[in-house]
């Protein structure tokens, strides 16, 4: 991956990853410049992009968002795919989360907000 000075960065194009595609994807969720990277959740700005367009992006959309975020906040920079297992790991901790709290609510008998069902 070639070396990559963040301080030089003014263009969304200019960051490891992130191709023409991915730019716009980035413009549709509010981020414009490198910059305005520094302390986005990643997972957040996938669920955004899929919920302002209407579609469910392909989840490699997210290990990019991923290592954008992580380039921005210091770290090295990496291929995308290299932040695949551990998006998998993730969603497959925050699936089994919600279905244990899904299925205490059911078995409570109520709803998220508290009303009796």
């Amino acid at each position: 991956m070639k070396k990559v000075s963040r301080a030089d960065i003014t263009d969304l194009q200019q960051m490891p990853n992130i191709g023409p595609s991915i730019a716009d994807d980035l413009r549709q969720i509010g981020v414009s410049s490198p910059q305005d990277l520094l302390g986005k959740d990643p997972y957040a700005m996938y669920d955004e992009l899929c919920r302002i367009t209407g579609v469910r992006h392909d989840p490699c959309v997210l290990d990019v968002f991923i290592a954008a975020t992580r380039f921005m906040a210091g770290e090295p920079a990496k291929p995308w795919w290299k932040y695949t297992p551990e998006r998998k790991r993730k969603l497959a901790a925050m699936s089994k989360g919600k279905a244990k709290h899904q299925t205490g609510l059911e078995r409570t008998g109520t709803t998220e907000s508290g009303e009796q069902t």
